[in-house]
């Protein structure tokens, strides 16, 4: 039987050693003590506290969603959560998303209102050459330089004028004219991705996760230091042989990792950007939202998880999330402007939380990945491609690599 190393185990690694494990003998190495990824969470006062973003499940891909029922974890251990998202917006909650909330905007300024619809409804089809351009056809000049922009300069720590704009057509479901008219005259309805979702009857995401993983022969506190390509196989470390390896490591390490890259491949692996993400967890006040985001400088904080509100019974739990590396008392300051945040209970600086779409993303992330496929090196998930992509997203890029490799064993 052929030996594969999987490099990581969170979603996407765990996803493969599943698909793979019965026609492989499979190892996932693993350089933390537990398994899951960014995915994973921390139990902190009797709460799961995500400590990178606040991850949910949902897809409209059946097959993942009949995978992950049938498969990983029954539907009946999941509850099925309504999502309540606010934008604070010019010193008032409304409704996400924000253009179908131009009513709401209305109440408090009738012209911008105005303005945010004329703009959207006279919008034409013209080149787009980065985000900011995107942004500003797709939804008029107004709410463009109102909230879109300043937002996705906070979430990004860029520019959009010096960000690529291919990624954002899967993240944000664009309403055509005829919706955005219809939310005028009738009530906001939220649609986008993740509107529900379900969360485990748990109350913890790593009920998943651990599902997701059982059975796997899953090493861990393992740093992998060194791959080299044999003839015939691959070793990792100077010892352990294997006859195929894949990773879900960051692809901006992969390449430094291997024997006799070539300088050019390093180079475009120096020039992926990536994210760090400071959050705190807080005991709160009780708060009717999932999420709050924040497009004002006003606030280090991009946006509010209130994640006690995905549990069932409810807990006044929040997660505060903010780009870069804050410090414990940065965050603890910047939390005391809202008066619903009580008390700090736990904190977290990332390392890998979001890949960055510069002007160097696409042609420096293909370089690289081409270069891994060219020795046959398999690169996959989040972070093993270097895309922005959801639990259920890695998961269908697993699936569909444990079948090309499968068919190719047939």
């Amino acid at each position: 039987m052929q030996k594969i190393a999987i490099i990581g185990a969170g979603v996407t690694g765990l996803t493969l050693g599943r698909l793979l494990k019965d026609d492989f003998e499979v190892t996932l190495l693993e350089k933390e003590t537990e398994v899951g990824g960014i995915a994973r969470t921390r139990n902190i006062n009797d709460c799961a506290y995500h400590i990178v973003g606040g991850h949910c499940l949902n897809s409209k891909n059946k097959t993942i969603m009949d995978f992950i029922f049938n498969e990983i974890l029954p539907k009946d251990q999941w509850h099925h959560v309504q999502r309540n998202a606010k934008i604070f917006f010019n010193d008032h909650l409304i409704s996400y998303p924000i253009e179908f909330a131009i009513k709401e905007i209305a109440q408090f300024d009738k012209l911008l209102a105005f303005n945010m619809t004329q703009d959207f409804l006279s919008s034409k089809e013209k080149p787009v050459r980065n985000l900011k351009d995107w942004f500003m056809q797709k939804f008029g000049a107004t709410l463009a330089k109102e909230y879109f922009i300043p937002y996705n300069s906070k979430i990004w720590g860029m520019n959009p004028e010096d960000m690529d704009y291919v990624w954002v057509q899967d993240k944000l479901p664009i309403p055509n004219k005829a919706d955005f008219f219809t939310a005028l005259i009738d009530d906001n309805k939220d649609t986008m991705p993740h509107s529900t979702f379900y969360y485990p009857n748990s109350n913890n995401q790593n009920t998943f996760i651990e599902a997701l993983g059982l059975g796997l022969n899953v090493v861990k506190n393992f740093t992998v230091s060194a791959i080299k390509k044999n003839k015939a196989s691959w070793t990792i470390n100077h010892s352990d042989e294997y006859d195929m390896v894949i990773s879900t490591m960051p692809l901006n390490l992969t390449p430094f990792l291997l024997a006799d890259t070539p300088q050019n491949i390093l180079q475009h692996a120096k020039k992926l950007k990536f994210n760090k993400v400071s959050n705190m967890l807080w005991d709160t006040k009780p708060v009717d939202d999932t999420w709050r985001y924040y497009p004002s400088t006003d606030t280090i904080f991009h946006r509010h998880i209130h994640i006690g509100n995905f549990f069932k019974p409810v807990k006044t739990r929040t997660i505060t999330e903010s780009i870069g590396v804050h410090s414990y008392a940065e965050m603890v300051q910047a939390g005391r402007k809202f008066d619903y945040l009580l008390k700090p209970l736990d904190y977290n600086v990332s390392e890998h939380a979001y890949v960055v779409y510069d002007e160097n993303h696409q042609h420096s992330s293909k370089a690289v990945k081409d270069y891994l496929n060219s020795i046959n090196l398999h690169s996959v998930g989040r972070f093993g491609e270097w895309e922005y992509y959801n639990m259920d997203i890695c998961m269908q890029s697993a699936m569909n690599l444990a079948k090309k490799i499968k068919s190719r064993q047939g």
